[in-house]
């Protein structure tokens, strides 16, 4: 079990749809550089840093300066479709990343579980054969049941769950239920922690990110109850940090966040 970051531990410092870019948008190989530097075991670059879209020369480098820096690499998409899946996979044998995480589907664009089942199977056996392992990830698309029945109905030992501690709220699971339905399938933890509190009308809540270690989220609880049942996933910090009028504000607190997540999970891992 590795603690890392990934491009969802640094949303704003990349970029976020519909708000101002920032004045120098976080890069794959930056990502790489601040994991050294909080001398960190693996990073996940997902769907907001698109690998796909990185050039060759950057692929590279990334390539050579983890294996100097003894980083793991994970790659994170968007989709299930066979041909989309199989770029995936070349892109991990490249990086000699042995996970990737992808998400079914976009918000509200997703395909049921039955021709995801369909999709999967086709890709499966190349993934066995190149020791890489698929993860999906919870959200509110699939509800953990179907998450289950679509793992169970593909029976792979190499498709898993990504497990976000944050995403199935939106279908009203709270993380203990996800871990209860899917705990043994998790090949890879996204630690992101969070709050409720009453909107300021009093009428309903609002989910707003937190620090880790300093949200609604049972850390100890959560490693031991996947230690139980046989789940010792890389650790990727997550975060959800609420806009602070600016996108250069934001991005400061998002880095201060970052410092103080990973001093609270070095616990965990060191």
């Amino acid at each position: 079990m590795k603690l890392g970051i990934g491009s969802w531990t640094y949303g704003w410092s990349i970029g976020v749809r519909g708000y101002p870019p920032p004045t120098r948008a976080l890069t794959a190989l930056d990502l790489l550089s601040r994991a050294h530097a909080y001398g960190l075991g693996v990073i996940q670059i997902a769907d907001n840093l698109p690998v796909h879209e990185l050039a060759q020369s950057v692929l590279t480098e990334l390539k050579a300066r983890a294996a100097e820096w003894n980083i793991a690499i994970e790659i994170g998409t968007v989709g299930v479709q066979p041909d989309h899946l199989s770029r995936y996979l070349e892109l991990a044998k490249f990086l000699e990343a042995k996970l990737v995480r992808s998400l079914p589907g976009e918000i509200g664009i997703c395909p049921n579980p039955a021709q995801a089942a369909v999709w999967l199977k086709q890709v499966l056996p190349a993934y066995e054969a190149a020791d890489v392992v698929l993860a999906l990830e919870n959200y509110e698309a699939y509800t953990s049941p179907q998450l289950l029945a679509l793992l169970r109905d593909v029976s792979s030992p190499y498709l898993g769950v990504c497990l976000d501690t944050v995403n199935s709220l939106g279908i009203l699971e709270t993380p203990a239920t996800v871990v209860e339905q899917l705990g043994p399938y998790v090949r890879s933890l996204h630690i992101k922690d969070f709050g409720i509190a009453r909107a300021e009308s009093r009428m309903g809540f609002v989910v707003a990110g937190r620090p880790a270690g300093e949200g609604l989220l049972n850390v100890d609880w959560l490693l031991a109850e996947l230690q139980r049942v046989g789940s010792e996933p890389n650790l990727i910090l997550e975060q959800w940090t609420p806009y602070q009028g600016s996108v250069e504000e934001t991005i400061k607190l998002e880095e201060e966040w970052a410092d103080r997540s990973v001093r609270f999970l070095k616990r965990y891992t060191c």
